[in-house]
């Protein structure tokens, strides 16, 4: 009786190792949902790209900056796991990471952070900012000193899907300055932010400021007039 032999590439698929189920990816977008803490409406907003991602919570009505954390991210065993940039309660709770588990259902992102945070994504507006970007010197750029990603002392804007948030931080003793963010346009040369929230300062929450840009390589040069009504000249470059 002659016996039939295995064809080489089953034998091999029935020796590969067994992995357990994969974590579901999550969509590079723009995340939000709205909770109530003692009697107020937070806006909560969760910006994510590959592997970076910012979570910001404010107050619309009055407006009021409640917190903020970032940083380069990966994804284990169904948890997010940050190594934080900057976190504006580091001086209380000195946290310097952040895991939390996740789940991904149709569009929806659930964070498990204490409670179940089920965020949706907002519209998807890519426009010709997006990214991550670090101010690097003031303009013109005519051969002064530049920061570059290996200073502590960094600015970062992130803009993606029509949102914006700037933040300035010491990313070696997770010292907090300030941050700002809202919506955002960018067309033609024309780069326009709405504040939504502001960390030093909430009234300053619904002003309209408008600018010039062009891109330069991996520059943005970014000019105009501040909200101090002085002359502005910024160079931030690509992350």
């Amino acid at each position: 009786m002659k016996v039939k032999t295995l064809p080489v590439y089953i034998i091999i698929l029935f020796t590969l190792p067994a992995f357990g189920p994969l974590s579901a990816q999550i969509p590079e977008r723009v995340y939000q949902f709205e909770s109530e803490t003692k009697g107020k409406m937070q806006q909560h907003e969760l910006k994510i790209n590959e592997n970076y991602l910012t979570y910001s919570v404010y107050e619309s009505d009055p407006p009021h900056f409640v917190n903020t954390l970032g940083g380069f991210y990966k994804m284990e065993n169904d948890s997010l796991k940050v190594q934080l940039e900057f976190n504006s309660d580091a001086s209380n709770n000195k946290a310097t990471t952040w895991a939390v588990p996740y789940s991904v259902e149709g569009d929806r992102l659930t964070l498990q952070d204490r409670t179940d945070l089920v965020f949706s994504p907002t519209l998807n507006q890519p426009q010709d900012l997006d990214g991550l970007w670090l101010f690097a010197t003031r303009g013109p750029d005519e051969g002064q000193d530049r920061r570059d990603g290996t200073t502590p002392r960094k600015t970062l804007k992130f803009l993606m899907d029509g949102h914006f948030q700037w933040i300035a931080y010491n990313s070696d003793t997770m010292e907090f300055f300030g941050t700002g963010g809202g919506s955002y346009t960018a067309k033609d040369g024309i780069y326009t932010e709405n504040i939504k929230y502001f960390s030093r300062d909430d009234t300053r929450v619904g002003a309209s400021l408008e600018f010039e840009y062009r891109i330069d390589g991996k520059d943005w040069h970014h000019t105009g007039i501040n909200s101090k009504g002085e002359p502005l000249y910024e160079i931030w470059a690509k992350r």
